[in-house]
């Protein structure tokens, strides 16, 4: 992966290119996350069925991981030139808040049925955003416990219109150092976390948000590089081998601190392979309507699961107790609909609506794709020129762009690609 040039190239056209298959994917992602959740909760008793799930989502709170990876990719992908740092905030909050909001009133609610003590303190810091940058153990992850990484979110929102103007400037030689010097900062968190005090060391590795932004800022620097049309990552196929052979060796073998950086990498190639076959036209298994309607939801549904299967368990008194023989995948198979019926009703009452009604419209504009370098004929991203063609013509005869939609005819201020979840 070389570039041909130390030149610093003009600012690339964003893109408004559909990218359903990064839409799939994230349902992917939050079914990992789901399954570890499953698994730590101690839901299935039963020792065979329990080994299943430990194998399959041992490594699934790296499900996180992609969300970053992801975000970082879309929100540079789709970054339009001119557009105002207080649009971008508004953008953002208006996605995230509304169903925060949401889900902070419900576990209130659940925390006074079960008469659990609430600290004010953490409740405005989760209210706000801010518990992330909290070290003391349970502060960042009090209310919804899951809400720590919108904490993060909320910091690479913040950041990222003050740094693009740098990134659309940097000379490829910086961007292809970034891709490598940011995968070896994850990996020498590990080594750093000595400097903090013990009992602040997870919070270091897992939660403080600079730390996580090595994440965000990895995908940001990849969506750039395709972009100037620089990249020359594998297939989605291959990168999907790659990624399997990476979880499995993990799981199995490989200490902590190898397979945060390993599966970092593994993420981010098979992010932008899905982004590269879906502009340039190739097949691609996650773009299918179903995939792509449970990744638009796949962000309530991150938001809603563990305060549902945790407050379920605990009124029904099962909680840390399992559940012997086939109920226990049956419960596990139960709470997964459950979510995914409240976080459809979550996307489509509150986030949709709210999106609509607190996001700035954006105007409608024909997609571009990529710049492709001289002597080029099928770039690693821009795909045929046909392909362009097709898309500029379907913008022309009406059809208002989407993130992610595959067709769901969703407007700008309504699509999901560009978000975390």
């Amino acid at each position: 992966m070389t570039s041909t040039t130390d030149a610093p190239a003009a600012p690339p056209a964003p893109t408004v290119a559909r990218l359903p298959s990064l839409t799939g994917l994230r349902w992917i992602a939050a079914l990992l996350v789901f399954g570890f959740h499953a698994g730590t909760m101690r839901i299935i008793a039963e020792p065979d069925y329990k080994a299943v799930i430990d194998a399959l989502f041992t490594l699934g709170l790296s499900g996180v991981q992609f969300f970053f990876i992801l975000s970082g990719f879309v929100l540079v992908w789709s970054a339009r030139p001119g557009g105002s740092r207080l649009t971008f905030w508004r953008r953002r909050i208006a996605k995230i808040y509304p169903n925060h909001l949401v889900l902070f009133a419900a576990t209130l609610g659940v925390a006074w049925w079960f008469a659990d003590p609430v600290l004010p303190a953490a409740a405005v810091e989760n209210l706000l955003l801010l518990q992330a940058w909290d070290p003391r153990p349970g502060w960042f992850y009090s209310i919804n416990t899951v809400s720590w990484s919108l904490s993060c979110e909320f910091f690479f929102y913040l950041c990222l219109p003050l740094a693009l103007p740098l990134l659309r400037r940097a000379r490829p030689s910086v961007l292809w150092t970034l891709i490598i010097a940011l995968p070896l900062l994850i990996l020498a968190l590990w080594p750093a976390q000595h400097l903090v005090p013990e009992v602040s060391r997870w919070w270091f590795t897992q939660i403080f948000p600079p730390a996580r932004s090595l994440e965000f800022w990895l995908g940001a620097v990849a969506a750039e590089l395709m972009l100037r049309g620089l990249w020359r990552g594998p297939r989605l196929t291959a990168a999907t081998a790659i990624f399997v052979v990476t979880w499995v060796t993990a799981a199995q073998w490989i200490p902590a601190q190898w397979w945060t950086t390993l599966l970092a990498v593994a993420y981010l190639l098979v992010i932008t392979a899905a982004a590269d076959a879906d502009v340039s036209g190739r097949r691609s298994p996650w773009r299918s309507r179903p995939l792509v309607w449970l990744g638009e939801v796949s962000f309530a549904f991150y938001l809603v699961h563990v305060l549902v299967m945790t407050s379920v368990l605990r009124y029904s008194g099962d909680w840390g107790t399992g559940f012997r023989g086939w109920r226990g995948p049956a419960v596990v198979l139960g709470f997964l609909l459950v979510n995914l019926v409240l976080a459809g009703l979550l996307h489509r009452f509150v986030e949709t609506p709210m999106m609509r009604r607190l996001a700035p419209r954006r105007p409608r504009r024909p997609p571009v794709v990529p710049r492709q370098r001289a002597g080029d004929t099928d770039t690693a991203v821009g795909g045929s020129a046909q392909a362009a063609v097709a898309d500029a013509r379907g913008a022309e005869a009406g059809s208002a762009p989407t993130d992610a939609g595959g067709g769901s005819g969703r407007t700008d201020e309504r699509s999901s690609y560009v978000d975390l979840r």
